[in-house]
C-alpha cells in the first residue's frame, strides 16, 4: 500500500518520540504502573494523542492509516504504553463516546482524554464473562432519573487509575445483547471499589484492576446512546481496538527484527558472524515476510475504515495474524540471540510476553477466526 507524505511524517514523528521518550527508559520502568500515564501527556503535547476524531474535539484529525502507523511506532517501543495511552484511551474509550455519546458528551469528555487531563478505560470483562459480552451479570437499575450499578468488572486496562471509566451493564437481566447499555462513569465514584490485578505474564507497566461496583449511582445524562445500544457500542469500539492492536503487533514485529539484524551481524560462531548461517537467514526471513504480511493486512484494515466500508472480515484478519505472528517474532528472536535472549537485559523476553497478551485481549486469535468465519460463511458457530 502507498503511503502519502503525510502518513509517512506521522510515522516518522512518531517513531523519533518512541526512541527518544520511552525507549531509553523501557527497562528501568518495566514494572511501573504511571509509566504509560507520563508518556501519554507527553504524546499529548507533541500532538500523537488525538487520533483520527475531529479537531473540534481536541483530536488529531488523522485517517485510521496514519494512525495505526502511530500504534505500529509506540506500540513497538513499549506495547504496554500502547495499550493504556492508545488502545484504551481512543480506540476504545474515544471511540465509545464519540460514536454514541451526545454532543454534551463529546464536548466535555473528549477535549479531556485527547489532551491526557483524564485518563480513560472501558469495562466490559468480567469475571465469568469474556469472549460472550451479551452475557455480562453486572446490572443497571433505574432509580428515577438516575441508574445504580451493582457487580463486577474483570482485566479492566488503566481501571485503577482511570478518571472515565465506559461501564457495560444489563438493564434487563435474561435480555442479552438487547438490554445492554453504556454508561460514563467517575472513578472516583461512592461504592466503587478498584483492585489493582498482579502478577502478570506481561505487560507489566499497564495498569489492570478489577473493578467492584457496590450501588454505584450514575446519572442519566451519563447514558451512551440508547437502551439496548451497549452491545453496538461494545462491537464498534472493539474493531477500532482490534484495529490498533494488530499495529502494535507489526510494532512487535518489527522491533524483533531489526534486533536480530543488528545482533545477526555483530555476534560470531565458528569464525564468522551468525548472520552468515543458512539457518539464521531463514529465521530473519520469515520473521521479515510476516512484518511485511502483518503491516499490509493492518494497513487494509484501516484503510477500509477510512473509506467507510464494511472491514471486520479485514479487521480479524489483521489481528489474529499479526498477534500470532509478534508471537512467533519474538519466539525466534530469543532464538536467535540465543542465551543472552533470555536476559532482562535485552528487550526481547519481554516482547515475547506482551505479544502473548495483545493475542488474548480484546478478542482471543480462536475468537477473531470464528468471527471470521462467521463473515465468510454467513453462519455464526456461536
Amino acid at each position: 500500500m502507498q503511503l502519502t507524505d503525510a502518513q509517512r511524517m506521522v510515522y516518522t514523528t512518531a517513531r523519533r518520540f518512541a526512541e527518544r521518550e520511552i525507549k531509553p527508559y523501557v527497562r528501568e520502568r518495566a514494572s511501573d504502573e504511571c509509566f504509560p500515564v507520563d508518556i501519554m501527556r507527553k504524546l499529548a503535547d507533541s500532538g500523537l494523542l488525538g487520533g483520527p476524531f475531529p479537531e473540534q474535539y481536541g483530536g488529531a484529525g488523522i485517517d485510521n492509516v496514519s494512525y495505526v502507523l502511530v500504534c505500529e511506532a509506540i506500540g513497538g517501543a513499549c506495547p504496554s504504553v500502547f495499550t493504556a495511552a492508545l488502545t484504551v484511551q481512543l480506540s476504545l474509550v474515544g471511540t465509545a463516546i464519540h460514536g454514541f455519546g451526545t454532543e454534551d458528551q463529546r464536548t466535555h469528555y473528549l477535549p479531556e482524554l485527547f489532551a491526557a487531563r483524564r485518563v480513560g478505560a472501558f469495562a466490559l470483562s468480567e469475571p465469568n464473562v469474556g469472549s460472550d459480552p451479551a452475557a455480562i451479570e453486572l446490572t443497571a437499575q433505574r432509580d428515577g432519573d438516575d441508574w445504580v450499578l451493582n457487580g463486577s468488572k474483570f482485566w479492566i486496562s488503566n481501571g485503577s487509575i482511570a478518571d472515565i471509566i465506559v461501564v457495560f451493564a444489563q438493564t434487563q437481566p435474561g435480555a442479552r445483547h438487547k438490554g445492554m447499555a453504556a454508561f460514563v462513569v467517575d472513578g472516583d465514584s461512592p461504592g466503587l471499589e478498584r483492585q489493582v490485578i498482579t502478577e502478570k505474564l506481561g505487560l507489566h507497566a499497564s495498569n489492570t484492576a478489577a473493578l467492584f461496583f457496590d450501588s454505584v449511582r450514575v446519572s442519566g445524562d451519563r447514558l451512551l446512546g440508547a437502551l439496548g445500544d451497549g452491545f453496538k457500542i461494545a462491537q464498534a469500539s472493539l474493531e477500532s481496538g482490534r484495529t490498533s492492536t494488530a499495529a502494535c503487533a507489526v510494532g512487535i514485529i518489527q522491533a524483533c527484527l531489526d534486533a536480530c539484524v543488528s545482533y545477526a551481524g555483530q555476534r560470531k560462531q565458528w569464525g564468522k558472524a551468525i548472520g552468515t548461517h543458512q539457518l539464521i537467514q531463514e529465521m530473519v526471513a520469515d520473521m521479515a515476510t510476516d512484518c511485511e504480511a502483518a503491516r499490509l493486512l493492518t494497513l487494509e484494515a484501516a484503510r477500509r475504515r477510512d473509506a467507510r466500508e464494511p472491514a471486520t472480515k479485514n479487521v480479524v484478519m489483521a489481528k489474529h495474524f499479526a498477534t500470532e505472528a509478534a508471537v512467533r517474532a519474538a519466539r525466534s528472536a530469543i532464538a536467535l540471540h540465543g542465551g543472552v535472549g533470555y536476559l532482562a537485559e535485552y528487550p526481547i523476553e519481554a516482547l515475547l510476553r506482551d505479544a502473548i497478551g495483545l493475542s488474548l485481549y480484546e478478542g482471543t486469535t480462536q475468537i477473531q477466526k470464528l468471527i471470521l468465519g462467521r463473515e465468510l460463511l454467513g453462519v455464526p458457530a456461536f
